[in-house]
């Protein structure tokens, strides 16, 4: 039990550290909060979190054959959720204004929230070694039993929505105390990063494509 309890505290610990970084997909999670309030980013964060469970487990499980196919796609994967990110950049750009557009989505829009954030934290297979290596220096078994890589699964994906619903709550709050205007430019600015992201990662793609 002690260790079971040693090993999630230490996966939460590391599932806060990898979601933490700035990346395309926070300022994805800010805009959606921005946008459409604390529940669009928090489906969003559930989402990344889910994401980044089903790493640890191919981490955990050192599930080779498999994390070598997913780098080995990592071209049309970059390319493909580039033009995706793109893409959501451009839709936010473009928007309404923030006291029409602010609206709680229905659950067809939550669905479809929750999926593209899977969809895009999974076209990132560097991130299973990423995970790969954040284990190794932890410490944790090299041969893990299915109830280990559970626990450090469980352990990544809580550690992880923790900081998203964090960070929601936080822009939420923030979301209340400035003018309709105010969040316009800031959700604009948000999506020429996210479109900005978008097009490094098709650039990177194209670029490993023709090298």
């Amino acid at each position: 039990m002690t260790d079971t309890l040693a090993l999630f505290a230490r996966t939460f610990v590391i599932g806060i550290a990898v979601a933490a970084p700035v990346g395309a997909m926070g300022v994805l999670c800010i805009q959606r909060v921005l946008a459409y309030g604390w529940r669009a980013g928090a489906v969003t964060g559930a989402g990344i979190a889910t994401a980044d469970a089903i790493y640890t487990g191919l981490a955990a499980f050192g599930l080779t054959a498999l994390s070598q196919l997913l780098v080995s796609l990592q071209i049309p994967l970059r390319i493909g959720g580039g033009l995706v990110l793109a893409w959501l950049g451009w839709q936010a750009i473009v928007a309404l204004p923030a006291h029409e557009a602010a609206i709680v989505p229905g659950a067809e829009r939550t669905g479809s929230l929750y999926v593209s954030a899977v969809g895009l934290t999974l076209t990132n297979p560097m991130t299973v070694m990423a995970f790969g290596a954040v284990f190794a220096s932890a410490g944790l078994v090299a041969e893990p039993t299915l109830s280990s890589a559970g626990v450090a699964a469980l352990g990544v994906a809580l550690g992880s929505l923790l900081w998203w619903l964090t960070l929601s709550a936080g822009v939420a709050i923030m979301r209340h105390t400035v003018s309709d205007q105010t969040i316009r430019w800031v959700n604009r600015g948000s999506g020429i990063a996210i479109v900005m992201f978008g097009l490094l990662a098709v650039g990177a793609g194209v670029a490993a494509l023709i090298s």
